[in-house]
């Protein structure tokens, strides 16, 4: 798997009898008429491991230019990830499995959005409403993507991770770019996706079609997928509380701070089952890893750049558990070897794929910005000094590398 989410496994069915879903969401319902996005407050300065190694403004200002150009602008065969299509629209492709997953449009809105990239920032978004977006049924607003399986199969499914992205690229251009200076409204998009994330199964009165809210009511926790079978079960890589802090200041609605607390305790609670560290694909609301998806993989690489972000984006002190994570990855990688570690483990650390996946090699140096391990340096370093990925798998380790280029900058900011 590279980026792509599991599919919905027959092995959930008895943990839907045993999680009950609510069949209405009536706790903190909020229409959205007349409802209109708060300001949101960045910070004053963020974390800068680029500069705190020596790295000029200049070089790193080009090695962005040099990566940005290319997956968005370089040959379509062998180096862009970025599809404009029409006279407004443009998408993202995942070469490797040659489908379009709303992860990487929205990774791609954000990095457009931190930019200043307003046009290919439409373009991406014009193209989700258009193509992806449901507009009507049970799940009407829901934007749809394609998940991996336990198979070599995909299936159509609504990815929160990528849904999660639009809606706080989103709120980042209504607050750089305003919503009435151009021909999109982000306001009434991320609007849309706030209610819809958060009401759904108020605005189809109860659970039609087995189709869910993102969130659970009860824990705040989002589910792996909106369906009754994913009851009971998130995934580490999915859960944003850095993004919920956020849109709990542009609405004003606390559920958005408890699932930001809710977050940060899931990746604490999933992390102990793995002395290294080392986070599953998916797991209970408990944290307890879900058979058959209890394994370290690509798909977990999301969850290290998801709490690094929550470490950069911190007002006032810093969770220290975070640090203690990173240097329990950065310590377990190391004694894999640097430069050789592969790209899958089991929980306990036991090699199950050895090729290197230059994915994890960008997510590892985000975390290096977290860790205080003796080799953070050589992990930021090595995110600057990769090349640009080309060739059929250059999307997902791409899209991360340039995402991790902005993180080590200082400028994956809030806007």
């Amino acid at each position: 798997m590279r980026g792509g989410l599991p599919g919905i496994a027959a092995s959930l069915a008895v943990l839907t009898l045993a999680s009950c879903v609510t069949t209405v969401d009536s706790i903190g319902y909020n229409d959205v008429t007349g409802i209109h996005l708060q300001p949101v407050n960045g910070l004053p300065t963020y974390p800068n491991p680029f500069k705190d190694l020596d790295k000029s403004d200049a070089d790193v200002a080009n090695k962005i230019a040099a990566t940005f150009n290319q997956l968005f602008y370089g040959d379509p065969n062998l180096q862009a990830i970025y599809v404009p299509t029409g006279a407004d629209q443009a998408t993202i492709l995942d070469t490797l499995h040659m489908d379009e997953r709303t992860e990487g449009i929205g990774l791609a809105m954000m990095i457009a959005v931190q930019l200043d990239k307003r046009s290919e920032f439409d373009r991406l978004w014009n193209y989700a409403v258009a193509m992806k977006k449901q507009k009507t049924g049970a799940r009407r607003g829901y934007f749809e993507s394609r998940c991996d399986t336990l198979a070599t199969t995909t299936i159509a499914c609504d990815d929160p991770f990528g849904e999660a992205q639009m809606l706080t690229a989103l709120i980042f251009a209504h607050g750089r770019w305003t919503s009435t200076s151009g021909p999109v409204d982000y306001e009434a998009g991320a609007l849309d996706l706030l209610y819809v994330m958060r009401h759904k199964q108020d605005e189809n009165g109860g659970i039609v079609d087995d189709i869910t809210n993102t969130f659970d009511t009860t824990t705040a926790l989002p589910f792996h997928l909106p369906v009754v079978a994913a009851a009971g079960i998130s995934r580490p890589s999915i859960v944003m509380p850095a993004y919920y802090d956020i849109w709990a200041q542009a609405t004003g609605d606390p559920f958005w701070t408890r699932a930001a607390a809710a977050g940060r305790s899931y990746w604490k609670a999933t992390a102990a089952h793995s002395a290294d560290g080392l986070l599953p694909v998916r797991a209970s609301f408990e944290g307890v890893p879900v058979l058959d998806w209890d394994t370290f993989d690509s798909e977990s690489y999301r969850a290290q750049v998801n709490m690094a972000v929550d470490w950069a984006w911190a007002r006032g002190a810093r969770d220290p558990w975070q640090e203690e994570e990173a240097n329990r990855l950065l310590k377990f990688f190391s004694r894999k070897g640097i430069n050789v570690y592969g790209s899958s483990y089991t929980l306990d650390g036991a090699p199950i794929d050895t090729t290197r996946d230059f994915a994890l090699v960008a997510v590892n140096g985000v975390t290096g910005m977290v860790s205080t391990n003796i080799d953070r340096a050589a992990y930021v370093n090595a995110v600057f000094d990769m090349a640009t990925p080309s060739g059929p798998a250059r999307y997902y380790s791409g899209i991360l590398q340039l995402t991790g280029l902005l993180i080590l900058s200082g400028q994956y900011r809030i806007w």
